[in-house]
């Protein structure tokens, strides 16, 4: 996949770093950490500028997060309930659950947004939540926008400042990637525990 993300950058340049980046936030597991770590090595290779670089692909993660949000306003919270009441029972599931789980995004929303967006995976997949719990499109688009530029600045100037050794960056990523998923995993069994021990 790697040698097939770096010829559409090649050939394509912004456009294409638009195009995979819009990807990778609607299809996660395309690796946003190789088109921008590359994209950023490429400016130091041909006529793109690391400006241009975070430009394109904090347009293209823009564009996906706003079609997923997109999606979540498809679903929203009352389809949600409809589902819960048929098959909640099997995940001691209850409409009430998702009233919570509802009205906290309504008040943490924005802030998970912004944090979420240096997550690998959940960046892209938190706009969902965001459509369905109907955040201001104005409050998501900022929150969201300025999450994925950070993102994306930290790891265009990382690529493009150590050259021909960008894939070491992407490398130190999967370490990251396996870092903060495992501190997610202990997050989600506490509460899962919390949460049952509650309900007994």
């Amino acid at each position: 996949m790697e040698e097939w993300l770096m010829r559409i950058i090649n050939e394509y340049g912004y456009l294409g770093i638009f195009l995979l980046i819009s990807l990778e936030n609607i299809f996660p597991p395309v690796p946003s950490e190789v088109i921008l770590t590359f994209g950023g090595f490429v400016t130091t290779t041909s006529h793109l500028s690391v400006f241009g670089v975070v430009l394109a692909s904090t347009g293209g993660s823009v564009a996906g997060a706003v079609i997923l949000y997109g999606i979540g306003l498809l679903l929203n919270t009352e389809r949600l309930e409809r589902i819960i009441e048929k098959w909640g029972h099997i995940l001691r599931l209850t409409k009430q659950d998702v009233r919570k789980a509802d009205k906290w995004f309504d008040r943490y929303g924005p802030w998970t947004v912004f944090f979420c967006r240096f997550v690998p995976l959940i960046r892209s997949l938190i706009s969902i939540p965001a459509g369905m719990s109907k955040m201001n499109i104005g409050v998501f688009l900022v929150f969201t926008t300025f999450g994925t530029l950070i993102w994306n600045v930290v790891l265009v100037v990382l690529g493009a400042s150590v050259g021909e050794s960008w894939s070491e960056i992407v490398r130190y990523m999967e370490v990251y990637s396996k870092f903060i998923y495992a501190i997610l995993a202990v997050l989600i069994v506490s509460l899962v525990v919390l949460y049952i021990r509650k309900r007994r």
